[in-house]
């Protein structure tokens, strides 16, 4: 195998690779806000026109190829121990975004007390980032075709990759026929394809480098094998993040997502590109110690991403007191009568012991004019005297 280490063409070719990943990261989340100023532009003047009609949108849309690309070309010059956890670098870029340009939730008042956990994983997060790629792996390997079988045939990948579907076959299991739709059953196997989709991206795209170089990799036919594998991982991938979007809270996904998918992707890279094999301990430590402070990091940003709970009111009349109370208590629909009037479909809570209700009636309710009928029986009872 073609394995550059430690030299100047190494160095260089991981520091393109980093810094094109960098640079699509803070692409895509820009991107990102950009269209989420569209959508929220258009909803707040009633503007007729849909999202994809406006200029704000496509431009988004733009710069999200642009980073996507800048993403998909890093991984031909740096290895996936340095590639992936860069993810962090889009978290950190929209939640800022989010403050600066999108304006969202700017209270000065409960700021500090609010976000203080939030600039913490900033801190971490930049921190943790700068660890990584100081400490991380430096080799650089020519991901030629040949060097791509030798890497498949090898029993260490066989083994990762058997272990891996095995796994993926019992979540599967256990999703579809015990309906057990557990947030990390679900993100567990999102990452096990993610493994799948970066080693494969990472293949296709050096290859595709050399292609352009000159040496010419696209009639192996690896190529489109592992062509194939990338787009079907892909495609499976964004099914099962689209349920767990549906199942459970996104700020949860964001950070459970990358914790999980970059720690596949690290084993994935160290045991089909052995990357991690001439380093030593110190750098292997402070790589984890900086990737961990990475998912803290995320996961401190994440967490202050709650979705609001809704205020709905109702009002409730109290027999005693007569005196209407709005209550933001949600509980269920349609209770029974516990001794107070409700007005809507909600219980009133205020603990009112239950009224009495007279069990013997002298009359049986007849209806409303049976009142009027036993006042009109005197008057019957003339006319037919008179008769």
């Amino acid at each position: 195998m073609d394995l550059s280490r430690a030299g100047g063409g190494s160095y260089t070719d991981n520091l393109i690779g980093t810094l094109l990943a960098i640079f699509g990261n803070l692409l895509v989340s820009i991107s990102l806000s950009i269209q989420k100023y569209s959508h929220v532009t258009l909803a707040g003047t009633k503007d007729p026109r849909a999202f994809y009609r406006t200029k704000t949108w496509w431009s988004g849309f733009v710069f999200t190829c642009l980073g996507e690309a800048a993403n998909f070309v890093s991984y031909a010059f740096a290895p996936l121990a340095l590639v992936a956890p860069l993810n962090a670098v889009s978290v950190l870029t929209s939640s800022i975004l989010g403050f600066i340009f999108l304006r969202e939730k700017s209270k000065p008042k409960d700021f500090a007390k609010n976000y203080g956990l939030t600039f913490l994983g900033y801190i971490l997060t930049i921190g943790g980032t700068y660890l990584f790629v100081s400490f991380g792996p430096n080799s650089h390997e020519k991901l030629q075709a040949e060097n791509i079988v030798k890497h498949l045939v090898g029993w260490p990948v066989l083994l990762y990759l058997l272990l891996e579907i095995i796994t993926f076959c019992l979540l599967l299991y256990f999703y579809k026929q015990r309906s057990a739709n557990y947030l990390i059953i679900i993100l567990l196997m999102v990452s096990l394809l993610g493994s799948v989709t970066v080693i494969t991206v990472k293949a296709v795209s050096g290859m595709l480098v050399l292609t352009v170089e000159g040496n010419m990799q696209l009639n192996y036919p690896i190529f489109h094998v592992l062509f194939v594998c990338m787009v079907a991982s892909v495609v499976f991938q964004a099914r099962f993040l689209s349920q767990a979007c549906k199942l459970h809270d996104s700020s949860l996904i964001a950070s459970v997502n990358y914790i999980l998918s970059t720690f596949f992707a690290v084993v994935a890279g160290a045991v089909f590109y052995l990357e991690f094999n001439n380093e030593d301990v110190l750098h292997i430590c402070m790589f984890v110690l900086g990737t961990a402070f990475c998912f803290l990091g995320v996961f401190l940003i994440t967490k202050s991403r709650k979705s609001t709970k809704t205020f709905e009111p109702y009002v409730t009349m109290d027999m005693t007191n007569g005196v209407p109370v709005i209550h933001d208590k949600g509980l269920v629909v349609q209770p029974d009568f516990n001794g107070s009037f409700s007005y809507g479909a909600l219980v009133n809570n205020d603990g009112v012991a239950p009224a009495t209700v007279p069990v013997t009636l002298e009359q049986p309710p007849v209806g409303s004019r049976s009142t009027d009928a036993s006042h009109d029986q005197p008057d019957l009872k003339k006319d037919l005297k008179k008769d």
